[in-house]
């Protein structure tokens, strides 16, 4: 039941207007319609607000976002944008978008130590969009694959469990950050706690593998690490397990 109603919560996103209809209707179409004028709302704005001559960038790293995170690397790249981009030429516009409220900027970190953001590359990034079932309308991704009990035939449900993730943290006031090896390894997500820094991994499904964790692991012999998915509370070799669902209850151990 509390997974079903997970995979309801990654199409529909916790936008108010979007899950004010959906409840109402029980219908994905009608509330996907609400979160088309959203989106449509918020290319609106950027016209609105922004400078002419800003205008044109700030929409296409936007209209960009499902592609990046599309990626196996899911760290911002401009060249995505556009070939050739460079930060000099859209940076002011992520900065506008950020500021904004429609991104969600996660800083890569290549040390973990405290505080993060002391030890944070500011030049590496991962960009969210502010909400998960916005997402899965800019992307285009067929409903059907989310509605089924195994939502996994589809190679997008990653990026959009993460960003779950992220918009989750965001709302708790948890800053954004993860980890990578430079090459090898990536952690999705780190937190700064009263026992030191903690790894959270987000696995989409229940095959909870991990070559990154391993890898970490060895390297900086974390107290603990936090593991997102759809198993069950559990706790082994110094992993927690935390339902995909219950990312909110992560606040708790920080």
């Amino acid at each position: 039941m509390a997974l079903s109603l997970f995979h309801d919560y990654l199409i529909t996103g916790g936008m108010p207007e979007v899950v004010a209809e959906f409840l109402n209707n029980n219908d994905h179409l009608k509330a996907a319609d609400i979160q088309q004028q959203i989106l449509d709302s918020y290319i609106a704005d950027m016209a609105k607000y922004a400078t002419p001559e800003e205008v044109s960038k700030i929409i296409v790293s936007y209209n960009s976002l499902p592609a990046q995170l599309a990626k196996e690397n899911r760290k911002f790249q401009y060249k995505v944008i556009q070939k050739g981009g460079y930060a000099g030429m859209f940076g002011a516009a992520i900065d506008w978008l950020t500021s904004a409220g429609l991104v969600y900027k996660c800083n890569r970190v290549t040390v973990p130590n405290e505080p993060l953001s002391v030890y944070s590359d500011m030049t590496g990034f991962k960009l969210y969009m502010n909400d998960p079932g916005l997402l899965v309308k800019k992307s285009g991704m067929p409903l059907r694959e989310l509605l089924v009990v195994d939502m996994h035939t589809s190679s997008f449900i990653g990026p959009v469990v993460e960003n779950y993730v992220a918009s989750a943290f965001q709302s708790l006031g948890i800053p954004l950050f993860y980890w990578d090896s430079g090459n090898t390894a990536e952690i999705d997500f780190l937190i700064q706690g009263q026992s030191g820094v903690t790894p959270v991994e987000v696995k989409s499904g229940t095959n909870t593998r991990s070559r990154s964790i391993d890898v970490f692991r060895k390297k900086y012999a974390p107290s603990r690490i936090i593991r997102l998915s759809e198993k069950n509370f559990g706790f082994d070799n110094q992993i927690k397990s935390v339902p995909l669902y219950a990312a909110f209850c992560i606040e708790k151990e920080f």
